[in-house]
């Protein structure tokens, strides 16, 4: 015996109830792939309401934006969040807040957009059938980040 055993979900742990380094990767590849399909639907809801599409997952060494888009003369920054069972807008919390505002400040500046208005939205994506929840202007900028 290698100190592993199959669970009924398919799931391999340890004796100690841990999973395996394996069961780990195949959780983190399954959330990764559910995360791309929710910006996916995000992207596609957003175009759908008139939105244009200007940048996906800007990276950099405070975060990642997940979209950036136009509405009308507005740089909107939309952060979208997946979950299966509910949840997705409360993750949105001031800590993250704090964060979006940071790096949005930081890619307005960069694009020499600095003076143009922008805004926070949020999509929240039912990770079961991709249904997208849009609140628009979720939050303000976070003036302590």
């Amino acid at each position: 015996m290698n100190g592993t055993r199959r669970r009924s979900d398919g799931g391999a742990r340890r004796h100690n109830g841990e999973p395996t380094p394996l069961a780990r990767q195949e959780r983190t590849d399954r959330r990764r792939e559910l995360g791309i399909a929710g910006e996916d639907a995000a992207a596609a809801f957003l175009q759908r309401c008139g939105y244009r599409i200007v940048a996906r997952n800007v990276r950099s060494p405070f975060g990642e934006l997940d979209i950036i888009a136009i509405d009308g003369e507005v740089v909107v920054f939309v952060e979208v969040k997946t979950r299966r069972n509910g949840g997705a807008l409360e993750a949105v919390d001031p800590r993250k807040q704090r964060r979006l505002t940071r790096l949005a400040r930081s890619f307005l500046a960069g694009a020499g957009w600095s003076r143009c208005p922008a805004r926070f939205d949020v999509v929240a994506v039912d990770g079961r059938g991709m249904a997208c929840t849009h609140v628009v202007n979720a939050f303000d900028c976070a003036s302590d980040y």
